[in-house]
């Protein structure tokens, strides 16, 4: 009798025991797969900009200030930091760039900082799969090392951020902002040599209209080779079966460049005549505004 009363108690405490662990799994399992979703802190943003004929694109977190000291403080002051938050920040190059002295092949960098009072240093890492810093900082692996001015802002920035600002055919501005602190780090672009081997490439075959107005067009805006550029806009509009007043502003435009105000003049008013035609409110104004400017 006293067997079979402790053989019952055991199998109900084996019962409870299963009861118990089967509540807890489900607690687990409803926690590991929880439906509530929650802000990151420092939330994941990404930049893509094409400068000339490369894009560029930056991938970082963002972490914010949330009322405390950044930097000498939360960011120490001459060490090596990852650049924002979480994983390491990274930006990438289609082509090759150019940064203070230093060629950057192209590809994909991690981007590390040492901030400093007045100024900082700016690193570009070849190992771009790092959670935070390198487990060991390989100066191997360091592609540029520039030292850059440290500039107080007005208007403190909560989040930090990277921004791609004074863009130009050839070269930006990298900025890194956060609290009262920015930083601009000037990034050069070989988009002429780009640019004037492919006109080469194609004028060297059987350019079209189009081709010749392209490239005189790129000249007149980088404000090279301007007889050149009088030549094949000419010849652009000389080959065009139809010319629009959009091709004739250009040509206006480029010969008022090469110092021919009168050619200029005589042409912006075709220009003007064909906008009004197409109702172009925008290339009419543009031409009035040139003819008054170049008649002075």
């Amino acid at each position: 009798m006293f067997s079979a009363v402790k053989v019952l108690i055991i199998y109900n405490n084996i019962k409870i025991m299963k009861k118990y662990l089967i509540i807890f799994t489900l607690l687990a399992f409803s926690y590991s797969f929880s439906q509530i979703k929650t802000p990151q802190p420092s939330p994941a943003a990404s930049m893509n900009q094409m400068v000339g004929l490369t894009e560029i694109e930056v991938e970082y977190s963002r972490p914010s200030m949330r009322g405390r000291e950044i930097f000498g403080n939360l960011v120490p002051y001459d060490k090596i930091w990852r650049t924002g938050a979480n994983e390491n920040s990274v930006i990438s190059f289609s082509t090759s760039v150019k940064i203070g002295d230093r060629t950057v092949p192209a590809g994909k960098y991690s981007i590390y900082t040492i901030p400093g009072v007045d100024s900082w240093d700016f690193i570009l890492y070849s190992d771009a799969n790092n959670w935070g810093l390198p487990s060991e900082w390989d100066k191997n692996k360091v592609i540029v090392k520039i030292n850059a001015p440290s500039f107080k802002q007005v208007f403190p920035i909560e989040s930090f951020q990277f921004s791609m600002v004074d863009l130009s055919n050839n070269s930006f501005t990298l900025g890194i902002a956060w609290g009262d602190v920015y930083i601009p780090i000037t990034i050069d672009i070989p988009t002429r040599e780009m640019v004037e081997k492919n006109i080469q490439d194609v004028m060297g075959k059987q350019p079209k209209a189009s081709d010749y107005y392209a490239a005189a067009v790129y000249y007149r805006q980088e404000n090279i080779n301007i007889e050149k550029a009088v030549e094949w806009i000419d010849k652009a509009i000389e080959m065009s079966e139809e010319v629009q007043y959009w091709q004739l502003r250009q040509q206006s435009l480029i010969y008022a460049a090469n110092g021919n105000i009168k050619g200029a003049i005589k042409v912006a008013k075709k220009a003007l005549e064909a906008a009004k035609i197409a109702n172009n409110k925008d290339y009419v104004k543009m031409n009035k505004d040139s003819i008054e400017e170049w008649s002075n």
